[in-house]
């Protein structure tokens, strides 16, 4: 619990759940009987804490319905991990994120490892709900940011989600750029895994302007991530541009009161679209 704000946090350790788990799926071959194992072993035993009536749960399809599968690669990494230390990150990213910006439920962050190469690092399943997906490349300040990231996500969806919105490609870009802003308010001095382009490249723009206002997922992770010739992790650095231009002119305001602001709110304000003509 933060000690000024009496905000509750809570860290599930769900990486000590797998020696055990990999000591019995490595004598099985049938893989229907490892899927189950790791539902059994590391699914059920932490569903209610991280997982259970999450907003997104489809985001983290991959960690409940998929069983991991390199167990020699996974053991090594569990064995690296040094529980205390990220114990301390976490909780140093939470206190310090709830000073900016509170919550009034409980913020659980969920630890398992990952040795796969194509999986986010951290995933925000809804209010209150954080995976930590550790891996050996983490930093202590990436793992930090990371933290920050995914705790502006939770306390936006807690004050804001509404199951029957739907999201444009503009509205996702403004909800992860809101969320890289709020990751360098909290670590300001920190180094950073979102490249921002401090260039405004007219044909990086025209590739997705026409989608800005399609409902569309797929094409909204494709622009975040940068798929086709778009920048590595465009969408996040247009995202945090947008965020950034209207805060510039609005520079008094605390990230309770830009929280909720809307996606055409802050490219109109930020007189974002200027940079282009």
């Amino acid at each position: 619990m933060h000690p000024d704000t009496n905000q509750p946090f809570q860290i599930v350790n769900a990486h000590k759940l797998y020696n055990e788990f990999i000591d019995k799926a490595s004598q099985e071959q049938q893989q229907e009987k490892i899927k189950e194992l790791y539902e059994n072993m590391i699914i059920e035993p932490v569903y209610d804490m991280c997982f259970e009536d999450g907003e997104y749960l489809y985001m983290v399809d991959f960690i409940l319905n998929e069983a991991p599968s390199n167990f020699k690669n996974l053991e090594k990494l569990i064995e690296d991990i040094e529980t205390e230390n990220i114990n301390e990150a976490i909780i140093d990213a939470l206190n310090k994120s709830s000073k900016l910006l509170s919550t009034e439920i409980e913020t659980t962050v969920c630890v398992f490892p990952t040795v796969e190469e194509d999986v986010p690092a951290m995933v925000n399943v809804g209010s209150g709900k954080i995976i930590a997906l550790y891996n050996e490349f983490y930093s202590e300040e990436e793992f930090k940011a990371s933290i920050a990231h995914e705790y502006h996500h939770s306390v936006w969806t807690e004050k804001f989600f509404q199951p029957e919105d739907t999201s444009t490609v503009l509205d996702n870009l403004v909800f992860e750029g809101k969320a890289v802003v709020f990751e360098r308010l909290v670590y300001p001095e920190s180094s950073y895994t979102i490249p921002i382009y401090p260039s405004y490249i007219l044909v990086f723009w025209e590739m997705i302007e026409p989608d800005l206002y399609k409902e569309d997922l797929e094409r909204s992770l494709e622009i975040l991530i940068g798929s086709g010739n778009l920048p590595y992790l465009y969408g996040y650095s247009e995202g945090y541009k947008m965020v950034k231009s209207y805060l510039d002119k609005n520079p008094d305001l605390k990230p309770i009161e830009w929280l909720g602001r809307s996606a055409d709110e802050i490219i109109e304000e930020g007189e974002y679209l200027s940079n282009y003509r």
